[in-house]
């Protein structure tokens, strides 16, 4: 059941009332029971369980770190890939030198 917020006309007091949506309004204050506004306030709400954004995919980035690492064995692929090349190239010479 929702909380609703209540101010006095007469006092200026502000009140809160535990009530169920289909009930009737308040008409009179608690304090002095003189007639009552009702306010606007924000509602609240909170997301539990699984599948929400908070719990699921918020901050699942990769860590820098983990950055980190990757392009390193990527560099060190290259590097051996050039190797690799350079060697073929050399071993290709040879076999025509002979």
């Amino acid at each position: 059941m929702p909380i609703y917020e209540y101010q006095c006309r007469k006092c200026g007091k502000q009140f809160e009332a535990f009530q169920g949506i289909s009930d009737p309004e308040l008409k009179s204050c608690k304090f002095c029971k003189g007639k009552v506004n009702k306010m606007v306030s924000l509602s609240s709400f909170s997301l539990k369980g699984s599948g929400w954004y908070v719990t699921d995919y918020k901050g699942k980035k990769p860590s820098t770190t983990a950055r980190k690492e990757k392009s390193e064995t990527s560099e060190s692929s290259t590097a051996k890939e050039t190797a690799k090349t350079e060697v073929s190239k050399t071993a290709a010479k040879t076999s025509t030198d002979d």
